[in-house]
């Protein structure tokens, strides 16, 4: 999963992340329930009326900084807007942004503050010093890769298959304004990635091979070949016939002469100028500063100070004792041979794979049926937005995750999508589906963000934002209670939480490995390979994603362990007290919080609950 949702403004491709990783069969009905009320401010104190109105104000300064968080967020009002994300101007725009609301808080304080008042305050204050310590790192002279880039998401936005809207005749105008913007990024990309040539802030070059036939696929000699004249197929009958005109014929002088022109620039110098000068290494300690960067990186991730030699050690631990776990299956499954050959059994058995991609989708479709009586039994808090599981897009599968979550609008317009990924079908196995829909769909990411973003009482940096290792930490959690839940009753889907677990503490090993001990793209790959049931396919796609964006796989591992240790504590301490829809409740209803301050806040629930 790479569900991805923003905090304060970051530098320009976390910025942008929204839009690369974040997606109803069936709305869930109830309203939501009360207990959610817990999340709002008392607004009985001046200075938190005082904070709760500069946040608001903060907010709406985002978004006309960020357009895309707009789009993405359900609000219209700047969909024709798109900023040169990349450029010097912006960066130093967001500085100043962000030290400019840094000030203003802090000269507030946080004296007197109390319940969410606190810790919007200190979420706050921690997201913004993070965000300008990491300045630093010049990530915006490494825009693209094969994970995320901006040519690809303009493609997503502009194929009408993402959250910028195709309804209205001013839909239609919003995207020609915006589209139109794209080339100057595109540009600025290549001018950004000159200059890192200069500095040798450059991408490896495995990465960036990949990135030329996902260009190719997107470029197209006629308009309407392209990607980009969907919308224009299908124009909307209400609209006038001169309309319809004056559209396509303003969309196909906006895809021949100015999309098409800048995807061929930026092929053009990729192929033949930075491919060239790309690094033959793997990891992020090979660039200036490296081990710094990466170190950085890891803390964003994980919300904690560990260092990458003790996650290193943590994902060795986990490992190990996962393997066991999986040996206790073999058994019960009668199966004879070695890990290894029950890993090349489960990859290579027919009665594994889907007949089809109408069957894949048809079976997680069914998935969502068997896990409500279990949902109804371990949660209280349901979010009332919509759900639907769409195919991953053919442009991007080859290099995508298997499974991505894209959050709901805020007006409900869009609902959350669980994207699945039907590239190489023979991949995509029985066993992994059931654990991939705990976590990407419910009780993981749809739940989790969903319900955030219904918490009207938060201030919308919270709401719209998030911490990595809470939110997949969730995530993995939820792939964790699946048993209880009613599903992974069968040994080879309980497998595949198995593995799946397996997977997330492989990538504390093997991320740093990459960028803290120098491992290679072929032993990770071999690491991967030889401690689990992945196959190669997704096996190179992992290893070039965690190249691609050093650290974000930590997240998982290290969140589930805390979430995880959290349940234990409260159910030594408080017994027959324990109640796990009222653990889930606590765990769920601030939203995302950093592991130090969801900690804290669990430790005073359980003391709370013993009195």
């Amino acid at each position: 999963m790479h569900a991805r949702v923003t905090t304060l403004l970051a530098p320009a491709l976390l910025t942008l992340a929204i839009a690369f990783t974040l997606r109803a069969e069936a709305a869930i009905a109830p309203a939501v329930p009360a207990i959610l009320a817990t999340a709002t401010t008392s607004g009985t104190d001046a200075k938190a009326q005082r904070l709760n109105a500069m946040y608001a104000e903060y907010w709406e300064e985002v978004l006309c900084l960020n357009p895309l968080q707009a789009t993405f967020q359900g609000d219209s009002r700047y969909n024709d807007q798109l900023p040169n994300f990349l450029s010097e101007t912006y960066l130093q725009e967001n500085h100043s942004f962000t030290e400019r609301w840094l000030k203003k808080i802090e000269a507030i304080g946080p004296d007197g503050l109390s319940g969410q008042d606190r810790l919007s305050y200190d979420i706050f204050v921690k997201n913004a010093r993070d965000s300008l310590e990491g300045e630093k790192f010049p990530a915006h002279l490494m825009p693209i890769n094969q994970f995320g880039n901006i040519a690809g998401f303009v493609a997503q936005l502009g194929s009408g298959a993402s959250a910028q809207p195709f309804r209205t005749v001013a839909d239609y105008d919003n995207w020609r304004a915006r589209g139109g913007k794209a080339p100057a990024i595109f540009d600025q990309a290549i001018t950004n990635m000159r200059e890192g040539m200069r500095l040798n802030v450059v991408q490896p070059k495995a990465l960036m091979v990949k990135v030329l036939p996902q260009l190719d696929a997107l470029i197209a000699a006629k308009a309407e070949d392209s990607l980009f004249w969907k919308p224009i197929k299908d124009l909307p009958a209400t609209f006038s016939a001169a309309d319809k005109r004056r559209l396509t014929t303003q969309y196909r002088t906006m895809i021949e002469k100015e999309l098409m022109p800048a995807y061929r620039r930026l092929r053009e110098f990729i192929a033949n100028e930075y491919l060239p000068a790309c690094r033959d290494t793997a990891g992020m300690g090979d660039l200036p500063d490296g081990q710094a960067w990466y170190a950085y990186n890891a803390f964003q991730s994980t919300s904690t100070r560990l260092s990458p030699a003790r996650i290193h050690q943590i994902g060795l631990d986990e490992v190990a004792r996962i393997h066991g776990e999986m040996r206790k299956v073999m058994k019960k499954v009668g199966f004879k041979g070695s890990l290894q050959d029950f890993f090349k059994h489960v990859n290579d058995d027919p009665k594994f794979s889907f007949s089809s991609e109408e069957a894949l989708l048809a079976h997680y479709r069914s998935i969502e049926a068997k896990l409500e009586p279990g949902l109804k039994r371990m949660f209280n808090l349901m979010p009332k937005a919509g759900f639907e599981i769409r195919p991953t897009e053919a442009f991007r599968a080859q290099s995508a995750a298997g499974g991505e979550y894209n959050p709901p609008s805020e007006d409900g317009s869009r609902p959350g999508i669980f994207y699945v990924n039907t590239y190489d079908l023979p991949s995509r196995k029985t066993w992994d589906s059931e654990d991939l829909f705990l976590h990407e769909a419910k009780p993981g990411h749809h739940f989790q963000i969903a319900l955030q973003q219904e918490l009207t009482g938060l201030p919308n940096f919270r709401r719209f934002g998030g911490e990595t290792a809470y939110i997949e930490g969730w995530g993995l959690y939820s792939e964790t209670i699946g048993r209880e839940l009613g599903v992974l009753t069968d040994p080879y889907m309980y497998f595949g939480m198995l593995q799946n677990e397996l997977w997330r503490s492989i990538r504390l090993v093997v991320d740093t490995g990459f960028h803290s001990k120098g491992w290679t793209r072929e032993q990770v790959i071999a690491y991967m390979l030889k401690n689990s049931a992945t196959s190669e396919t997704d096996a190179v796609a992992e290893a070039e994603r965690y190249m691609a964006i050093p650290g974000q796989a930590l997240a998982y591992k290290i969140g589930q362990l805390k979430i995880t240790e959290l349940r234990a504590r409260a159910e030594k301490k408080l017994g027959r007290r324990f109640d796990i829809k009222a653990f889930h409740d606590e765990v769920l209803k601030d939203g995302s919080v950093p592991l130090d301050v969801l900690e804290a806040k669990i430790d005073r629930w359980i003391a709370d609950r013993k009195r």
